[in-house]
């Protein structure tokens, strides 16, 4: 059974986002009105970039009697702002950075682990009775 979006008006939308900007949480304030944590998010940057919450349509433009080739197309395209393509380059680099760091962080626990069979095997070659002293001392 497919699941009915729920409806929220901007002042609603509004109100919550007052709510989170003094400091609740967000996925409580996502639960209470059964909405996705990202939908705060998104209402929040779409604020700060517009200046409203005013979202654009997704999906197929609808379908008109007559159509008018240039116009239409030009208004079908949505250009990116500045600021669009700002923080969608933004976002871009930040998970280029969590990647790596994920991926230095696996690197330093393989060395780590590398470190202690290292230490280990150096604490078995000379063990007690049989130290370096004592087999140089021997020859």
């Amino acid at each position: 059974m497919a699941r009915r979006q729920r409806v929220i008006d901007d002042d609603q939308k509004l109100e919550l986002l007052r709510r989170m900007e003094a400091g609740e949480t967000v996925s409580k304030l996502a639960d209470e009105v059964g909405i996705g944590r990202q939908r705060l998010y998104e209402w929040r940057d779409h604020l700060r970039l517009y200046g409203n919450l005013k979202s654009r349509r997704r999906g197929r433009p609808a379908r008109t009697a007559g159509f008018d080739g240039a116009a239409q197309l030009q208004s079908a395209v949505d250009v990116p702002s500045p600021q669009e393509k700002a923080l969608s380059k933004a976002r871009r680099r930040i998970r280029e950075l969590e990647q790596k760091v994920g991926q230095q962080q696996l690197d330093l626990d393989f060395f780590r682990e590398a470190l202690r069979h290292f230490e280990e095997d150096q604490r078995r070659s000379s063990a007690p009775g049989e130290t370096a002293s004592s087999k140089s001392s021997k020859r």
